[in-house]
């Protein structure tokens, strides 16, 4: 597994290190909520709006959640937390650490994995999944309702604008590719596009024991090296995904495989790219890129 063991740092030395990645992202007044992730972190800003101050500790698009070593500013951090989400399904163990040492009564913990009935060794990358997505936002604004009830019909009103208005476009594309190119084979590196090629309609071909290994930097089978190898090679399929922030070596090799087949390579991310962009227009830039690398497939 890629996760390394973690030590985490009293929180009395936060004062005397350097600043690390988390960042705010949102309001400086209400409940103070904190994210593992920016891409749960920007979608709890924009449910809080000014009712709360939102941190995110992964906002660098070089960090890799899985391996993500915390350091005692970010101990700290998750120590001011009165509500906190954290991804679970053992993707994100160093946040759920750092929660158990610096305990808080009446902290309010959302627990990705948890939420939806998932388990370490299940696929974790639930924010490729626009219904899990909504699922995790209902229970934000849940949250955020029970700690602040004075306030429920405000974070009402953000929970409908956020659907109908940010994700708009979101929707529009997933709705419009399914439609376009359902049943299209493509291939992908890791787990990560999983959740959104069955959202899309698109056949994933690759071997899920592959795309799993590739995600966990766990060893490859020469059997899934040698049917993706040729999946590509032979164009079995139409597009290539790849996680750029987990490019091996052997998917930079399979990458040159599907240039040299001239197979549309399309990029994705596990954290916002650029760093200050919100869910939405990460996502919805992604899904252009997709869609115009299946339009290619068309042309041809």
């Amino acid at each position: 597994m890629r996760r390394l063991a973690l030590a985490v740092l009293p929180v009395a030395l936060a004062a005397l290190l350097a600043a690390c990645g988390s960042t705010n992202t949102a309001g400086s007044g209400g409940v103070q909520v904190v994210a593992a992730e920016n891409f749960w972190g920007s979608i709890a800003t924009q449910l809080a709006g000014t009712k709360a101050s939102v941190r995110s500790i992964i906002v660098n698009p070089a960090q890799d959640p899985h391996s993500y070593e915390p350091n005692a500013l970010d101990a700290r951090t998750m120590a001011t937390a009165g509500l906190a989400i954290v991804n679970g399904i053992g993707y994100d163990n160093w946040s759920s650490k750092l929660l158990a040492a610096n305990p808080a009564p009446g902290r309010t913990v959302i627990n990705v994995g948890n939420l939806l009935g998932l388990h370490e060794g299940d696929n974790p990358h639930r924010w490729y999944s626009p219904s899990d997505v909504a699922q995790v936002a209902d229970a934000i604004t849940a949250a955020l309702k029970r700690r602040d009830p004075h306030d429920a019909g405000y974070f009402d009103s953000l929970r409908r604008n956020f659907d109908q208005r940010s994700l708009a476009q979101y929707h529009a594309l997933i709705a419009q590719i399914k439609k376009q190119y359902s049943g299209t084979p493509v291939g992908a590196s890791e787990s990560i596009f999983a959740p959104l090629a069955g959202a899309l309609g698109l056949r994933l071909l690759t071997p899920a024991t592959f795309t799993k290994a590739i995600s966990e930097g766990t060893d490859l089978s020469a059997q899934d090296k040698l049917v993706t190898e040729r999946q590509v090679s032979s164009r079995q399929i139409k597009v290539w995904i790849y996680n750029s922030q987990n490019a091996t070596p052997e998917i930079q090799h399979l990458n040159q495989l599907a240039h040299m087949a001239g197979i549309p390579v399309v990029t994705v991310t596990e954290t916002l790219a650029p760093p200050n962009a919100t869910f939405e227009q990460w996502q919805v830039e992604q899904l252009r890129r997709l869609e115009l690398a299946l339009q290619r497939t068309r042309a041809r």
